[in-house]
């Protein structure tokens, strides 16, 4: 896997919006990082990068319900490099990161959690429809030469 992961530390910049797709539903963010360095006794911001950070299914569900603008995150994920061209014809680049994981900086302040219920589902044992999936053909099949042909 030629990925790049990235982990980010920031501040959100605006409230997240939830999209339903064909994928299930996809929480966008967007999060500021601005490094600071101590030069001359002082501390001074450095230039600040921003950066959309996309959270898949469950994961964006509970960013939508967690995260607001003005919080402190970190963030772990795939860095993208989305280039399009704006309106003007200018081409232009966006750092997209497709989330692992979200959660707050603590060293920012503290939070509380809340495990989020699962969703009850029969186990495959007890629901009718995988059995009469898996009982539908022969638990043995055909006979099978080495060559995996039907004998």
């Amino acid at each position: 896997m030629y990925d790049t992961y990235v982990v980010l530390q920031g501040w959100v910049g605006a409230e997240p919006v939830t999209t339903e797709t064909g994928r299930g539903p996809v929480t966008k963010i967007r999060v500021a990082c601005t490094p600071r360095y101590f030069k001359d006794n002082q501390f001074h911001d450095g230039e600040t990068t921003w950066y959309t950070v996309n959270a898949w299914r469950t994961l964006g569900t509970n960013v939508a319900r967690s995260v607001h603008q003005g919080d402190p995150v970190v963030v772990r994920g795939r860095l993208k490099s989305d280039v399009w061209k704006r309106d003007d014809g200018t081409p232009s680049v966006t750092q997209v990161v497709e989330a692992l994981f979200v959660g707050h900086d603590l060293t920012r302040g503290t939070t509380t959690f809340v495990r989020t219920p699962r969703e009850e589902r029969p186990s495959a044992d007890e629901d009718p429809a995988v059995k009469e999936m898996n009982h539908a053909e022969d638990p043995w099949g055909p006979p099978v030469t080495s060559e995996g042909v039907a004998a």
